[in-house]
């Protein structure tokens, strides 16, 4: 089975914040932008 990459450019899910919340497999996990532009993932 062949994955479907998607690409989606972060001024569209960061617009208004600088952290996000992804739920994954029940999950929670925080993607964040830090002050020096890079992005970390947490849990």
């Amino acid at each position: 089975m062949k994955e479907k990459k998607e690409k989606i450019d972060t001024k569209e899910i960061f617009s208004e914040s600088n952290i996000i919340t992804i739920i994954h497999q029940g999950q929670e996990y925080q993607l964040r932008i830090t002050k020096s532009d890079k992005l970390i993932l947490t849990k």
